[in-house]
């Protein structure tokens, strides 16, 4: 096969062949994240996010708010009601990934037949938050190390409760959110039989749709595809746009 000389191509013909050669080593660039010190690639870049997206719309961060008419948030981590009585976030967002977005729809719809919805406190959590809250707290029973990242930093992992639509009130579980005793494992059993019922229905809903329950914390649960999906460190102003 012959090459063409682009000397001798038409202008417009070497300015498009110039601009593609360009957009490609962008792409590229943007698609290669460099390893943190712990050797953890954590996508940064909002530009290398949309080409994930474009390439896999699952890894797509789905606004919860939007995508699930009625449910119920309490962001403590946007304000200093919480475990380290400091602002994390700017903004009261909740972000999952499109699969488990689409699941926790489910679970919300099925819940609805009962009266009860989610009450969602933390979902998708940046890379850089995961390493101020391991300042305060270092147990990985209870916080994840940034060595490891958060099942949170890939958009996969959701902190919830249940509430009562008639009462508006929060079922009583067996501590408040972001407890760090034991008294908030799944296997701490000793505890008023209507709480061990609210916190079994609270898992055997969730598990039900893909859902996997941590067991040092009641709350938490981790969509079971979250390996498939990179850390990030993407700000939820940026993804709000």
């Amino acid at each position: 096969m012959i090459k063409p000389d682009l000397k001798i191509l038409p202008a417009k013909i070497r300015l498009q062949r110039m601009l593609l050669v360009l957009l490609l080593a962008t792409c590229s660039v943007a698609q290669e994240v460099p390893a943190n010190k712990y050797g953890l690639k954590v996508v940064n870049e909002f530009s290398t996010y949309q080409l994930q997206i474009e390439k896999d719309t699952s890894k797509a961060l789905i606004d919860l708010e939007k995508f699930i008419l009625g449910i119920i948030t309490d962001v403590r981590y946007a304000t200093e009601n919480n475990f380290a009585k400091t602002k994390f976030y700017e903004s009261e967002k909740v972000f999952l990934r499109l699969p488990a977005a689409v699941a926790l729809k489910k679970i919300e719809e099925e819940l609805s037949k009962q009266n009860l919805s989610l009450k969602v406190f933390d979902a998708y959590r940046p890379y850089s938050v995961t390493e101020k809250m391991w300042e305060f707290v270092h147990d990985a029973r209870y916080a994840a190390s940034p060595a490891t990242g958060s099942r949170h930093n890939r958009a996969c992992a959701v902190d919830a409760t249940l509430v009562d639509l008639t009462t508006k009130k929060e079922l009583e579980m067996p501590t408040p959110y972001d407890d760090f005793t034991d008294k908030a494992h799944h296997d701490y059993n000793d505890l008023p039989e209507n709480i061990l019922n609210n916190r079994e229905l609270l898992k055997t809903v969730m598990t039900k749709y893909g859902f996997e329950a941590l067991d040092s914390e009641w709350w938490h649960y981790d969509f079971s595809g979250w390996k498939n999906f990179e850390l990030l460190d993407i700000q939820f102003e940026d993804l709000a746009l």
